[in-house]
């Protein structure tokens, strides 16, 4: 009789600990929405509420994550980066390959997805070459590639995606905006990774199954017909429906991978910022900070509450789209949170060495604030 209880005990422990564990590990949901009820007793839901989440925005970024979510269970993006970087012959040039697949692939996939991607990718070439002390250096310029290099596109950060929605931002304009920062942030990564030696090194594949032809096919597919989507080729509606229909049928498993903390994350901050807008305190209060400078309003509110909150709150405040793109974008470099995908690489780092929180953060530090600062004032004068 005792044996069924036995066994009863560790289930409700497990769940016991996941709960108390869920807001550690999603710490911006969870702020999000407290700060989404809270200001539902400040401004009471009404018809008003209906107006406030960006339903465009939402179905596109789960669309892309979706297929992202398929292409990686076929391995595809990690195969075509660990053949590039297998051909390299020093920790230099395997650190500067590793950082461009990072900083091509935040371009495509988003950031968060890319690191989640390449971070493995990097521990596996410092681990097979005995180089893991420099983990923390190769870590961090693959964490600032993933968080710069999504600027250049609609759906590389999903900040992108929202203001790119939202102020119908024209696709050319997009690209003047974001393409000088971005050039200056590709020369700063490179001359980074010539800090590192050029200790020889020999890397073999871990793996030399070829990809699956016709489900490769399919997903590259259904990427392009995200991407059409994203930028208003089709009507958004068309892409939801196809897209989790076909899923469906060649990939459940995506569906149920997809990142929908995300997902309600955005909804919460919708909710907040809307609310938010009808205070008018807080509107005078924004839009007079907004109105002095809002590049470095931006940038700097990124520091404090994560660039994807930033960009949603003070676009209720400004129509300055230029300087606010810039800003959240430029601003997820600085502190651990300016970028919700900076807890990803943290993590991952803690993982392998649980004892060097302090020397990471310090590295990370150093090397965040100097591309912050050096990329305002060359945003400020190029403006």
């Amino acid at each position: 009789m005792e044996e069924p209880q036995a066994s009863v005990k560790p289930s409700r422990a497990a769940v016991r600990s996941a709960i108390l564990r869920f807001p550690q590990r999603n710490p911006v949901l969870c702020i999000s929405f407290v700060l989404a009820v809270v200001t539902s007793f400040i401004i009471p839901p009404d018809a008003a509420y209906r107006s406030y989440i960006d339903l465009k925005t939402v179905s596109c970024l789960f669309c892309v994550l979706a297929v992202v979510c398929a292409l990686k269970n076929i391995r595809f993006f990690s195969r075509l980066a660990e053949g590039l970087v297998v051909l390299t012959g020093n920790l230099r040039l395997a650190t500067v390959a590793l950082v461009c697949v990072t900083f091509i692939g935040s371009m495509l996939i988003a950031n968060d997805m890319a690191l989640l991607t390449f971070l493995p990718l990097g521990y596996f070439v410092l681990a097979s070459t005995g180089t893991e002390r420099y983990m923390a250096p190769v870590f961090i310029l693959q964490n600032i590639a993933a968080n710069l290099g999504g600027m250049l596109t609609p759906f590389g950060n999903p900040q992108n995606l929202y203001l790119y929605s939202h102020f119908n931002i024209p696709d050319g304009e997009f690209l003047r905006i974001m393409f000088p920062p971005f050039l200056l942030s590709i020369a700063l990564i490179l001359a980074c990774c010539f800090l590192l030696p050029r200790s020889p090194i020999s890397l073999q594949r871990s793996e030399k199954s070829p990809l699956p032809l016709p489900r490769t096919l399919l997903y590259l597919a259904l990427f392009a017909l995200a991407i059409v989507m994203v930028f208003r080729v089709i009507p958004y509606w068309i892409g939801l429906c196809v897209i989790p229909a076909v899923l469906l049928l060649a990939d459940r498993r995506a569906l149920g991978q997809v990142d929908y903390g995300l997902l309600f994350t955005f909804v919460c901050f919708f909710v907040f910022a809307g609310n938010l807008s009808r205070v008018e305190p807080v509107r005078e209060l924004l839009g007079n900070l907004l109105g002095k400078n809002p590049l470095v309003v931006s940038a700097l509110s990124c520091q404090v509450i994560s660039n994807v909150p930033s960009a949603i709150l003070l676009s209720r405040f400004t129509s300055d789209y230029r300087s606010l793109l810039l800003g959240v974008n430029i601003g997820g470099t600085g502190t651990l949170i300016a970028s919700l995908a900076s807890l990803i690489t943290f993590r991952e780092y803690v993982r392998h060495n649980p004892n060097r929180k302090r020397y990471y953060l310090g590295v990370f530090s150093a090397f965040n604030f100097s591309f912050l600062a050096v990329l305002l004032v060359f945003s400020s004068l190029v403006g």
